[in-house]
């Protein structure tokens, strides 16, 4: 009988699955469970999105399309960047469209790295880019941000992180879980760091259409910032179009140039059908974003008044669509918590942990679901907090 523990690799046996498919995974077991746990829109892709999926369906000729994908997409996203950020990226040689944002991180972190180079991962932060830093034979750094900094990103919280080993340094906002936003004053001394550095910045700014209140600034609009940038961006969240694995990077055409190769021989093409109805995405779309993003504004003062009410204290997301409160007052850990919520009241969040050491003491929660349902949840959170706290006397 062969020994699957000699034939497995030992680099993927010890990464750890992700914990937020972890809790996903067991709601799905259940029966009257609230699941809260993954970032996925509760809208309906618009309709003019899905309308021209279905003209290419009705043209009945679904073909590969090209490696970087079709000229008309990358032409629309390259108009996009520079009305929203005033930096103009060549669709021909500096623009690649991707299965997914993350499959754009994942190209990117491949490209750039060798065996034994490090990565600054900022944290609180989505599950993902450790792992794919190890896959990628690099070795992450973990840079901690605090509450008491409205968990956003400072010179001094990574400077002295820096080696001469270091090569990328990973900016995940809006955040995820956190919902931090960073402004041109917050980033300003970044760049002005990296400026006498070889550092990249791997800027994921798959939620800059969700902020609330202010406008999204990305570190390419520094001078000097996007020759030393590689921007991520996709679909998914803003447009509710989860199902249809598009992302896609932003880059200078040498790097470009080369994870197209990555991308070439692993994915080939993004899917022809759902890139075809992103450039109606681009196109005609913004009043339906804001439309989305007016409700998720709603669902998250909701959700950060009520975690105060009930003693949970609760930052203020200013951007993405989750809610992270702070459950350290009921003396459990996170994992402890959102195990205990989720099979006693049937409430399935992801424990704060998940998202790196800094996340622990916290939990995070999704409000990409209809305010019924968060309302409902919020009744079965103060439930469950009456019980601990009867436990406690």
């Amino acid at each position: 009988m062969i020994d699957y523990d000699k034939v497995l690799s030992k680099k993927i046996k010890n990464i750890k699955p992700s914990g937020i498919r972890k809790f996903f995974d067991i709601a799905g077991t259940m029966e009257n469970v609230i699941s809260l746990g993954v970032g996925e829109p509760d809208f309906s892709t618009p309709w003019v999105i899905r309308k021209a999926a279905i003209q290419v369906l009705e043209r009945k000729h679904i073909v590969y399309g090209p490696n970087k994908g079709i000229e008309p997409l990358r032409s629309a996203i390259s108009r996009r960047i520079k009305k929203k950020h005033g930096i103009e990226y060549h669709s021909s040689d500096e623009i690649i469209v991707t299965v997914g944002g993350s499959e754009a991180i994942d190209i990117a972190l491949r490209g750039l790295l060798d065996p034994g180079d490090e990565v600054l991962v900022v944290e609180p932060c989505f599950v993902c880019y450790a792992p794919l830093v190890e896959l990628a034979g690099g070795v992450p750094v973990s840079v901690p941000t605090r509450i008491e900094n409205n968990f956003k990103l400072t010179v001094e919280d990574f400077k002295d992180k820096v080696t001469d080993r270091t090569k990328v340094l990973i900016l995940p906002f809006p955040n995820n879980p956190t919902g931090a936003v960073m402004t041109r004053e917050d980033l300003e001394p970044i760049a002005e760091f990296l400026r006498d550095t070889n550092i990249m910045v791997l800027s994921d700014e798959i939620y800059s259409e969700l902020t609330y209140g202010r406008k999204h600034f990305s570190i390419i609009e520094f001078e000097d910032m996007a020759e030393r940038t590689i921007y991520v961006n996709g679909f998914s969240k803003a447009y509710a179009m989860t199902g249809w694995r598009l992302g896609y990077v932003a880059a200078p055409a040498p790097i470009i140039s080369q994870i197209s190769k990555i991308h070439q021989y692993g994915i080939m093409c993004s899917p022809y059908i759902s890139q075809n109805a992103a450039v109606e995405a681009l196109e005609s779309c913004d009043a339906e974003i804001a439309k989305m993003a007016d409700e998720y504004n709603i669902r998250r003062k909701y959700l950060v008044s009520e975690f105060n009410r009930l003693g949970l204290s609760c930052f203020n997301p200013e951007g993405a669509f989750y809610v992270f409160p702070c459950i350290k007052s009921t003396g459990l850990t996170s994992e402890e918590f959102c195990e205990r919520l989720l099979y006693e009241e049937r409430v399935a969040a992801v424990p704060g942990s998940a998202f790196g050491e800094s996340g622990e003491g916290y939990m995070r929660i999704s409000y990409a679901y209809s305010l019924k349902h968060l309302m409902e949840a919020m009744k079965r959170i103060e439930k469950f907090l009456q019980k601990l706290e009867a436990e406690k006397k």
